[in-house]
């Protein structure tokens, strides 16, 4: 009962403070900082956007707190990536937010990956253990040019919104869109071609839809299982005296990454996946920049 009656207070102080700092805007709530990002950068003046999952977490692995709850019954738009990166929480979060607006399928819903195809996922194709990506790989977050057309879709539900700013709000989507192709463009014609890369798991897969590398293997061949010594030992074998990088999100464990390090002696990078939230355009391309600094220049 105290259990209860706590968890209840914490609801109740969280809906009073999204009530007081949300007052009199237009609420978008995004699951990802990247999607946080174009929801700022194209509405501007016009709404206020929180993220739920911390940069510098897995948005696969989070909880349905009750600040999440409290920022979605507040909300007049939710946007996710979609394709199940946020299945483990968000429809917990949905449900007992009691926001029919934001409900899938409504006006107040936007589901990222619904508008662009996606890469074949390791879950499906691979063995099917551990979260299964049967839409596809959900990390495209990673694509500037996937993301382009993602702006594009935002910027087309706010002016549904705002019709009277309908016109602007689809200039800025497309003006962001191609500010993030030409940076990316640019990036790649700087990277050396035909470098290859091992990642830890899928979530860097995208990397070589917009730069000249290649990616030859995971050091989690089964979703949600570290590696094993066996499994890193066929890797050091099938790749020992060729050139390549080691990449993994900086919050993967860095063992296997280490290993190879030393067996193959391919640099490794662990490299930040989400822009800081609030750091805007810039925090993306920068992101973007690192990203490709981790690979050889010419």
């Amino acid at each position: 009962m105290k259990k209860q009656l706590g968890l209840s207070l914490v609801l109740l102080v969280s809906l009073l403070l999204a009530t007081a700092s949300w007052a009199g805007s237009f609420r978008i709530v995004t699951t990802t900082s990247t999607l946080g990002m174009l929801a700022e950068e194209i509405g501007g003046d016009l709404v206020q956007v929180r993220v739920l999952a911390a940069p510098d977490r897995d948005a696969h692995d989070l909880d349905a707190r009750p600040s999440f709850m409290a920022a979605v019954r507040r909300a007049d738009l939710l946007i996710e990536m979609g394709a199940g990166l946020e299945e483990g929480w968000l429809p917990a979060v949905t449900g007992n937010a009691a926001n029919p607006a934001v409900n899938y399928g409504r006006p107040g819903h936007l589901r990222a990956s619904d508008f662009t195809d996606l890469r074949p996922s390791i879950t499906v194709e691979g063995p099917n253990t551990g979260h299964v990506h049967e839409e596809g790989n959900p990390h495209f977050n990673l694509d500037p040019d996937r993301m382009a057309r993602v702006a594009q879709v935002i910027g087309r539900r706010l002016g549904f919104f705002f019709p009277d700013q309908a016109e602007e709000l689809e200039a800025r989507a497309e003006a962001l869109g191609q500010q993030l192709r030409d940076h990316a463009g640019r990036l790649a014609a700087q990277v050396k071609p035909n470098q290859q890369f091992i990642i830890y798991h899928e979530d860097l897969d995208y990397l070589e839809e917009w730069l000249p590398v290649k990616n030859v293997g995971y050091l989690e061949p089964i979703p949600g299982l570290p590696p094993t010594s066996s499994h890193l030992r066929a890797l050091v074998q099938e790749f020992s005296g060729q050139e390549g990088r080691v990449l993994y999100a900086n919050y993967q464990p860095s063992r296997g990454a280490r290993f190879l390090e030393e067996h193959l002696g391919w640099p490794g990078y662990a490299l930040p996946l989400e822009p800081a939230i609030g750091s805007g355009l810039e925090g993306y391309l920068n992101l973007m920049t690192e990203w490709a600094a981790a690979f050889e220049q010419k």
